[in-house]
């Protein structure tokens, strides 16, 4: 692994274990073992570094999508992709929080827009396929309200001082926000 990845890897370290609020370069060389002139050569300064492993971040969910096999179904492909959205930020909730700040301070991330792209894709094969009961615009804003809606519940568990959510309340979100978008399968569609 080349110094550059080495320190990216001890950033998403710090920043999966620590979160936005908590991150220190001191953390990253520590643990790249790398000087700090180093690190400063690579990414400029502290925040260079942050903005690097936070689109970092975008990258490996986008790629994660890209390498999940997804259904021919929309209905469930739509089920699928919002599955692996929240997976990712039950997963590294700190990592998810410092990913959506940056996006609320207006940054413009490719592997954002392109997860976002990938949802539109699916809501729009539903559309093609008859199968929205609200427009295409909508759905999607409902599929991405409710899917990070439920990323959050998994981000604020520590403040909320409870759990992680349950399976069934994160399935009951997902499944609401299904209901509403989609038109009602018949007895007919399953022949």
């Amino acid at each position: 692994m080349n110094t550059y990845d080495k320190i990216l890897a001890a950033a998403l370290k710090v920043l999966e274990e620590e979160g936005g609020a908590q991150f220190s370069t001191r953390a990253v060389t520590s643990i790249a073992q790398v000087t700090a002139p180093t690190l400063y050569h690579h990414f400029g300064n502290a925040d260079g570094l942050l903005s690097a492993a936070i689109v970092e971040a975008f990258k490996q969910l986008f790629e994660s999508k890209v390498a999940a096999v997804e259904s021919t179904i929309p209905e469930i492909a739509l089920r699928q992709g919002w599955d692996d959205y929240v997976r990712f930020a039950a997963a590294r909730p700190r990592i998810y929080a410092a990913m959506m700040g940056r996006l609320l301070e207006g940054a413009h991330i490719e592997a954002a827009d392109q997860s976002h792209q990938a949802l539109v894709k699916n809501i729009q094969r539903a559309a093609d396929e008859g199968k929205l009961a609200v427009s295409a615009e909508a759905a999607a804003d409902l599929v991405w309200a409710s899917a990070n809606t439920a990323s959050w519940l998994y981000v604020t568990a520590q403040i909320r001082k409870s759990p992680p959510p349950q399976p069934d309340v994160v399935d009951l979100i997902r499944e609401s926000v299904m209901q509403i978008i989609l038109i009602p399968r018949t007895d007919a569609d399953s022949e």
